[in-house]
């Protein structure tokens, strides 16, 4: 259930707060309770509360003493139940305001009460208005209402109440509650919330299993989270349980939803109204970048153009406008497609998204990464941003409906870079250049861009040149821009080049390009074109400036931040924004964000011609890199340090000349670092195969949280794999060691044990060549953890003891204590379950002084299994709660996920499958470490819990999935899961 302040801090929506001082308050929803301001008032008696809430339902009705005789007792009341009651009425009119409780008429009243005073009445109000907001369609307040009105249940309403009518208006109230639940899910789907919803739906189901409605919007959510199987199992298990129990078929909605999700129907795929709740401002993009004021022709394609754009906000029942613009390099598509953005801006008031997809470059952006970008720019906060690609693009989709939002997808390398980054709603478009024809963009408008016409590129050229200076010489024009081939970009630098010599002549260019052996070293056509007119830009700058020019270039990652540029200049922050700005001015820098700048990838690469051109030092291309590099190093190590305090790693680490940023507090820490972790990433990439390679690899080791959290598991492993192959090349088995145990790590987050114990063994063996103790340590902890995973226990058991006698000998408690969590897991694999409790207590008992670690989570969670084992479940549950609170302050989402399984096992082993199919949903949405592996263990125990619940189709189509998954990696697992699918086969 969705939480929200209990009763006693209730404020009703759109309204003062009820909770004044000497303010009569009254809950039903939960045990009969009084307050008076703040102040808890006893309301006596069980009989007491009863005629009590009798009183207050009847809402200033006046009830008889002979209603209220039957209200307490029923048919069969005691002999002085009339003056059992006019006591009971004369204590609560002693506890209760003047003239509350009123006698007329032989009976009792409850009067005068203040707006807001009784719990149900301000649940029937905000549910009121809910209705009212789902009707004019904002589903966003509906159930933002509905979570308030729900929030006010406080167990079971009357709670502890004696008769006839506390248990009539019992199940009364319970069914509305339901009602407002199976009305505030229905929205959630309507919204795409079905992924969060199957955990939900799951519990619900197991507590209320004939009711039909829920299992309805179970199977829509499983369906629309792409488990069609289990959706369909779930209508399986509901037509057997309604056959046993009543004796009926499933109702008409529940077996038309089975008949549209087996033919597949597209119309059940996505949600009938996914919005995302926005805030009462929500965030307007605009960022397109500036036009050209000289922008010249293309009249047909800009009226073009502008006509599908405007297209998209009409009623014409077309989805979305896309139209994509290819053509060769510099024929001006950007150019463009930026000035028909610009004419359009009007039509899209909701804003306005660019991004620089890099299609031409050797590193194309990402979609992922750009949906981050546009996510974040759209007002999403960074938590709510999930990992994969599929979730992020349809979150965004999500966002974007009901806006009117245009994107600009510039320099695209193909049509599946494109496709996740669609709105896909009515009202939004999407411009894409390219240099490639986007046949396979579907729906997508098509245009072809080609060369100016003659007259276009003479308008053009006399543009940038001069009326005055064509005007005189209009042949010697004509033939300049025929000798361009009338291609924009060409005619820009040709005039470009004439309108900064004020001393030559038309003719004097013309003569030049005339000769065409020259014709594109004076043009410098295609890629080489762009890097003459960023010539033009840089001989204007000042030494300060042109000097951060070419050593900014030099680093690679999607941009830069200040902190991280201030390092590579070796300058003060405020001289290094001074400079940055000044850059940005020039047009030969962007600013990202505030104090986040970035090169186009073209005008990064004429930045580095220019250091290896202009630089007086070579050497001063390292220096610069060097302190990088530095800057990342020691600003990782010492949140790592924060992370992990006790840990003796950082005391391992190469030494770095330059200081990084320092932290004082874990949440700015974490945010520096998943902020950086592409460029960070890309830093050590780059210091592969160089002299600082060993900084770079202990920068990767230092930063593994990027790894272990799924926020950067690709980009990280590939990095990981760069610096093992350059560490190798190099014969620094230092490095290779370090390196390869980054890759160990990876590779066990992600469930490929296989690979992960190879790596491991050369991870070890270059250790102790190398005679690097820190390394060695994690590496046999790594080879003890892959032991356990197939089922090697004793010789896990070696691993782990030399990996503590490592940590040990180092003074590194932090590492001793986890070697120990996963040693005790090792023993409760053996069925040594009091060994495996001892050993997890000690190893809490090592960190006990080092604070509320990361690693203390692994502690709790290691003791909750042991714990689970030996039958203790509530202490287990506890531990699993500690670790659970620790993973999320600390963002460890995978870790998150891992927890809530072991939660759900907790829950199983107790007997409560209810709960255990609960936790295995949530573990399932969230993901888990071990990858695929793990997910089919999640699978296998939910498919336990359902079928302990008597759900056994979908308990089924849970284990034949987790077959799949196991038998992907031959897994051992596989069999038992087949073992238990056996006895349903042959029913």
């Amino acid at each position: 259930m969705d939480g929200g302040p209990r009763v006693p801090e209730q404020r009703r929506a759109g309204s003062a707060a009820t909770a004044e001082t000497g303010t009569l308050r009254f809950g039903v929803l939960g045990p009969v309770r009084a307050w008076r301001g703040e102040e808890v008032l006893g309301t006596g008696s069980p009989q007491q509360r009863a005629l009590l809430a009798a009183l207050l339902l009847r809402e200033g009705r006046t009830a008889t003493a002979a209603e209220l005789i039957d209200a307490l007792w029923g048919t069969e009341p005691p002999p002085q139940a009339l003056a059992a009651v006019r006591t009971y009425a004369s204590r609560l009119r002693k506890i209760l305001d003047p003239g509350v409780l009123v006698s007329e008429s032989g009976g009792y009243a409850v009067r005068g009460l203040g707006e807001g005073a009784l719990d149900v009445s301000v649940a029937q109000d905000l549910a009121a208005e809910a209705e009212k907001a789902r009707g004019a369609g904002d589903l966003g307040a509906a159930r933002k209402l509905l979570r308030q009105a729900l929030a006010l249940w406080d167990g079971e309403p009357l709670a502890g109440v004696p008769g006839p009518y506390a248990e009539t208006q019992r199940t009364r109230l319970e069914e509305w509650r339901l009602q407002l639940l199976e009305s505030r899910l229905d929205m959630d789907l309507e919204q795409g919330g079905h992924a969060e919803a199957v955990s939900e739906l799951t519990a619900l189901t197991a507590a209320h299993p004939l009711r039909e409605r829920l299992r309805e919007l179970l199977m829509l959510a499983l369906y629309r989270s792409g488990r069609q199987a289990e959706a369909l199992a779930v209508y399986a298990d509901t037509r057997r349980l309604l056959a046993e129990e009543l004796g009926v078929d499933p109702c008409p909605g529940l077996s038309d939803l089975q008949q549209r999700i087996l033919r597949a129907d597209a119309a059940l795929a996505e949600p009938s109204a996914p919005v995302t709740e926005q805030s009462a401002a929500p965030v307007r993009p605009a960022q397109l970048p500036a036009t050209v004021p000289d922008f010249t022709g293309r009249a047909s394609f800009v009226a073009d153009l502008s006509a599908v754009l405007s297209s998209a906000s009409e009623a014409e029942g077309r989805v979305m406008a896309v139209s994509a613009l290819a053509g060769i390099g510099g024929v001006g598509k950007t150019t463009l497609a930026v000035h028909v953005a610009h004419r359009a801006r009007s039509a899209f008031p909701d804003g306005q998204l660019y991004v620089d997809l890099q299609g031409a470059g050797p590193r194309p952006a990402e979609p992922e990464t750009v949906l981050g970008s546009f996510l974040r720019a759209l007002g999403t906060a960074d938590t709510a941003i999930p990992d994969s690609l599929e979730e992020r693009s349809a979150l965004y989709r999500s966002v974007l409906d009901g806006r009117r939002v245009l994107v600009l997808l510039d320099n695209a390398k193909d049509a599946a870079q494109v496709r996740p980054l669609l709105p896909g709603t009515e009202g939004c478009a999407a411009l894409v250049t390219s240099r490639v024809r986007m046949l396979d963009l579907a729906g997508a408008h098509l245009v072809d861009l080609d060369v100016m016409s003659p007259d276009e590129a003479l308008c053009l050229f006399t543009r940038i040149v001069g009326e005055e200076r064509v005007a005189a010489e209009r042949k010697a024009a004509l033939d300049v821009v025929a000798a361009c081939g009338f291609l924009p970009l060409a005619i820009r630098i040709a005039a470009s080049r004439l309108a900064a010599r004020r001393t030559w002549t038309v003719s004097v260019l013309a003569a030049k390009l005339a000769d065409e052996r020259r014709r594109l070293d004076e043009l410098q056509a295609g890629d080489l074109a762009v890097k003459a007119t960023f010539e033009l830009g840089y001989g204007q700058l000042e030494p300060a400036q042109a000097r951060a020019f070419r050593l900014l270039g030099l680093a690679d990652g999607p941009d830069i931040s200040l902190a991280a540029a201030a390092a590579v200049l070796d300058l003060p922050p405020e001289d290094t924004e001074e400079l940055l700005e000044s850059l940005v001015d020039t047009s030969l820098l962007e600013s990202a964000a505030p104090n986040r700048y970035r090169f186009h990838d073209l005008v990064r690469l004429y930045a580095r011609a220019c250091a290896e051109r202009d630089e007086d030092r070579p050497s001063e291309r390292e220096a610069a890199m060097s302190r990088l590099l530095d800057f990342y190093l020691a600003t990782a190590a010492g949140i790592y340090a924060i992370e992990r305090p006790g840990d003796r790693l950082v005391d391992h680490l190469e030494p770095t000349e330059h200081e990084g940023l320092r932290f004082t507090e874990g949440a700015a820490a974490l945010d520096w670092l998943y902020t950086e972790g592409e460029c960070l990433l890309a830093c050590v990439r780059q210091s592969a195969p160089t002299s600082r390679l060993r900084r770079g690899v202990d920068l990767l080791w230092a930063a593994k949280d990027l790894a272990e959290s799924g926020a950067n598991s690709r980009q990280y492993e590939a990095t990981a794999i760069a610096v093992c192959k350059a560490a190798q090349e190099a014969g620094d088995t230092r490095a290779e060691g370090r390196a390869r145990t980054t890759l160990t790590n990876v590779l066990l987050v992600s469930g490929r044990i296989q690979q992960a114990a190879d790596e491991a063994q050369l991870a070890m063996d270059r250790a102790a060549t190398a005679g690097d103790i820190a390394a060695g340590s994690w590496a046999a902890n790594d080879r003890g953890l892959i032991s356990l995973h197939q089922h090697r226990y004793e010789d896990g058991k070696v691993f782990f003891d030399r990996a503590i006698e490592g940590f040990s000998a180092a003074g590194n408690r932090a590492g001793e204590a986890t070697t120990l969590f996963n040693l005790s897991r090792t023993h409760l694999a053996m069925g040594n379950i009091a060994r495996a409790v001892d050993i997890a207590r000690h190893g809490l008992a090592l960190l006990a002084e080092l604070g509320r670690t990361m690693r203390l989570a692994n502690g709790h969670y290691a003791l909750g299994m042991a714990l689970t084992k030996a039958n203790r479940h509530t202490e287990a549950l506890d531990q699993f709660s500690e670790a659970l609170t620790i993973f999320v302050d600390h963002r460890q989402r995978l870790w998150e996920g891992t927890t809530h399984f072991r939660i759900a096992e907790a829950h199983l082993a107790a007997h409560l499958p209810a709960r255990a199919a609960q936790h295995a949903e949530q573990a399932l949405a969230i993901g888990c470490i071990g990858g695929d592996r793990m997910r089919g263990n999640v699978l296998t125990l939910l498919g336990q819990a359902l079928s302990t619940l008597g759900q056994v189709d979908r308990a089924k189509a849970c284990w034949t999935e987790a077959v799949k998954l196991y038998e992907e990696h031959c897994a051992p697992e596989a069999d038992e899961v087949r073992a238990l699918l056996r006895p349903i086969a042959t029913a």
